[in-house]
This record gives structure tokens, sequence and C-alpha cells, in this order.
């Protein structure tokens, strides 16, 4: 798809954003009574559903336990539904592996692991629609899902996507805009220390570029995070009413 046909001469992107505009998004937690955590979001039309279990006993091989630490456990996966292609999407395959492992190394820079030694921590992430932005919505369900779950975490750990089109950043990007052919990179960040927890991108892009890029997608992800901080504190409110503490 042609650059120009993903931004305007006027600025607006094919949905109507504007350059640096983020989507809707909608979130809830505590969507599983069975599980210790969960939650779900909708980035747009991207849907997203995390599930968390412990922290609880390794039952891996003992071999993997951490003395020191618990073991965090991701599973990533897409719901056959979730694109127009309807083609089976085996368990494991090399992109669900991948993502898994991204997600892996996300919360283990933001879940304070050291407190739970010797102990698990699973986290499954489904995509139920896809359109764009499809490890963003996942760290950003699981951030919550964790939260749920009781976890402590160093901070929110907030994602969201970044590219350019005709040298313009657009932050946030839809399907159509990272199929557009351009550059495009993945941030995951603990906004109140500026930390990143996983930067990922797709493509080569000129160091000139990269600062604009980061800011750009820098500026999302604290965009994001106030968004869940008040999806966080509307749970809350909505527990203690029913607590009636």
């Amino acid at each position: 798809m042609a650059g120009v046909e993903l931004l305007s001469d006027q600025g607006y992107r094919l949905d109507g954003r504007k350059a640096t505009e983020l989507r809707k998004v909608q979130a809830r937690m505590g969507v599983f009574a069975q599980a210790d955590g969960s939650a779900y979001i909708e980035q747009g039309n991207t849907k997203a559903l995390a599930v968390v279990y412990g922290p609880h006993e390794v039952r891996m091989s003992r071999s993997k336990t951490l003395h020191d630490r618990a073991v965090i456990n991701c599973q990533y996966s897409m719901a056959t539904f979730s694109t127009a292609e309807r083609k089976r999407r085996p368990h494991g395959d090399r992109k669900s592996t991948e993502m898994s492992l991204h997600l892996k190394q996300t919360f283990e820079a933001a879940v304070l692991t050291n407190l739970y030694p010797r102990s698990q921590i699973d986290i499954y992430v489904k995509i139920l629609q896809s359109d764009g932005g499809n490890y963003s919505a996942c760290v950003n369900a699981a951030t919550l899902a964790v939260i749920d779950a009781g976890i402590p975490m160093r901070d929110y750990v907030c994602a969201c996507t970044a590219g350019f089109v005709d040298e313009t950043p657009l932050a946030d990007l839809c399907h159509a805009e990272e199929s557009g052919g351009g550059t495009s990179l993945a941030l995951a960040l603990l906004p109140r220390g500026g930390h990143i927890a996983l930067l990922q991108m797709d493509a080569r892009l000129h160091q000139d570029h990269l600062e604009t890029l980061m800011e750009a997608a820098m500026t999302a992800c604290k965009g994001v995070s106030k968004v869940l901080d008040q999806v966080v504190r509307q749970h809350l409110q909505e527990v203690s009413a029913l607590t009636g503490e």
C-alpha cells in the first residue's frame, strides 16, 4: 500500500486519526473468576485477553527452578477467527514462540520476581481480533491481569507501536499501516522511570530518524499508561463497592 494512501495531505490517517493520536482503548479487569488475574483490552479493532496464574509451585522441570526469584512463563496465541484469513494456527509455531519470548522478557523487567523465590507465574495471552499492534495489546492486557492477580510490579509496563509514513512519525499503528512497507517499532516502557523493557524493530532505520520514532513511541506509551491507570482505579472502586469497604 502506497504511503500517500496512509496519510492524507491534511495529515489524517486511514481511520481519521492525527499522526500522534492513539486508537481508542477500552479495558476490563477480573473477567475470569477461575484465574488469579485476568483482563480484556481493545485497542482500536485489536482485541486481546490475558489470564494470570500464580505465583505457585514450579510445575516445569526442577532444573528451571530459580532459587532467588520466580520463573515467568508466557504463552501467546491467536484465535483462528482473529484475522480475515481463516487458517489453523498450531500451538508453538515460530511467530507464537517469538512473541511468547518477547512477553517473557518484558515482564521479567517489570515484575518483582525476587519476592517469590522458587515459584512460577504463568501469563497466557490470546489475540481475539487482530488489526495491528498485537504485541502492544498483549502487554497492556497482561499488565492489567498481573495487577488483578495482586502481583507487585515496579511500574505499569505499557506498550505501543510507532512508524514512519512520508517522513511523518505515526503512533499506535493499525494493520494497514504496519503492512504498508515502512519502518515500524514496538516499545514496552515503564513510564515513571522511563525504563525500556523491550524494543523491537522489523526493518532498518537511519539513526537520524531513530530518536524521532522513539520519542513518538514513548509519548504514546505514556498516554496508554494513563488509560491503564484509570482502568485500575475504576476496577478498585467497583471491587470496594461490592465488598462494602
